[in-house]
């Protein structure tokens, strides 16, 4: 019999603007229950210290190199994750003895699939330590050892969310609009494929922030008062990416950001949410099967710009655009479920990454154990 454990999982993002932190009682198969979600946000001072991070990593090879002011960062990020931990056991009235274990994304900070190079930082020894929890953590790397992408790694939890859709005869493709976007796509026959499908809220962050100093476009609203700049989004669409069968993972800084002078704030924000969105419908073009429902989590799925841009692309195309919510997910908690989900597998040396996931050879467990 399947051993059903409890796991929290813990995510911090490309859009590096928080934890978010999820419990879910899980067998690392079909058994799911879905437990609490929190989110933990950072404030602007250690966002800035995480860009820092980025330019740190840049001229690493070795992943597990870690200068002085890369290091420092590492233990203030897993400090905060332990006190997200000890957070979100106190409000929702755990104890961490109650926790089998603890799925630790960490903080990408450099990811070169084409070079076999991900860099994740985030200690998870010291974070099993202060929490007094096992913890699975770098859960990327065994997938590229073996000639993986490193990512995605989320399909295996999609694909077992997607069982009502598949009885009902329905492709599925449930699309985690973040900084970058990816696709998990399970088709009529159960066949899974997955990849990054190009950049998600990224460069809408980016130019936002350039232009005013916040952080991202609150519910797509500076967009939906501008217009789309054809040139600048076909700019961002001609890109080799999107040319070709070969599918491969993204680094947030893969695309470049709008310059301040080629649009006012508003057309910008809207022309970058056009391109998230076409993004999505160019590369499921590499799918095997036309999807008849996309289901949209992360955050991308709140801004309604790229909601309305995305819906009536795919309506084109004779398939429905879904929220997390509207589907009957929790589109907040999904990813952090995910590492949970993970979590487990990797305890249980199930694979965590397929061929038509991260295009490794035979499908692949991973993630390293921390105890306390």
């Amino acid at each position: 019999m399947d051993v059903i454990r409890t796991a929290i999982g813990l995510m911090s993002g490309t859009s590096m603007d928080g934890i978010d932190v999820a419990l879910l009682r899980t067998d690392g198969r079909g058994f799911i229950e879905h437990g609490p979600f929190m989110g933990v946000p950072y404030d602007a001072d250690f966002r800035g210290r995480l860009k820092r991070a980025l330019e740190l990593a840049r001229p690493l090879s070795d992943r597990s190199e870690r200068p002085a002011e890369l290091r420092d960062i590492e233990l203030e990020l897993t400090l905060r994750h332990a006190i997200a931990v000890t957070a979100f056991l106190e409000r929702f009235g755990l104890s961490a003895d109650a926790v089998d274990v603890l799925g630790f994304h960490g903080q990408t900070v450099l990811h070169r699939p084409d070079e076999g190079l991900t860099i994740q930082i985030g200690d998870g020894p010291e974070l099993a330590r202060r929490t007094g929890i096992p913890v699975v953590y770098d859960m990327r790397a065994n997938d590229m050892v073996h000639g993986g992408q490193g990512a995605p790694l989320v399909p295996a939890y999609h694909a077992a969310l997607a069982g009502k859709f598949q009885q009902a005869g329905q492709a599925v493709c449930f699309v985690n609009i973040g900084g970058i976007s990816n696709l998990t796509f399970i088709g009529t026959d159960g066949r899974i494929s997955a990849f990054d499908s190009g950049p998600g809220n990224t460069l809408i962050d980016q130019w936002v922030e350039m232009q005013t100093g916040r952080t991202y476009d609150p519910g797509g609203e500076i967009g939906g008062r501008g217009k789309v700049v054809a040139a600048l989004a076909e700019r961002y669409l001609q890109s080799p990416f999107f040319r070709g069968n070969l599918r491969r993972s993204l680094d947030r800084g893969d695309f470049a950001p709008l310059r301040p002078e080629e649009a006012s704030l508003e057309d910008g924000a809207r022309t970058l949410a056009h391109v998230a969105a076409a993004s999505i419908i160019k590369s499921a073009g590499f799918l095997p099967e036309s999807p008849s429902i996309y289901i949209v989590c992360g955050g991308g799925r709140l801004n309604a710009t790229v909601m309305a841009e995305f819906s009536a692309m795919a309506g084109r195309l004779g398939a429905r655009v879904l929220s997390a919510e509207e589907a009957g997910f929790d589109g907040d908690a999904m990813e952090a479920e995910a590492w949970a989900y993970l979590a487990v597998r990797s305890l249980d040396g199930l694979p965590l990454t397929f061929p038509g996931t991260t295009g490794v050879g035979a499908p692949v467990s991973g993630g390293v154990l921390a105890t306390p």
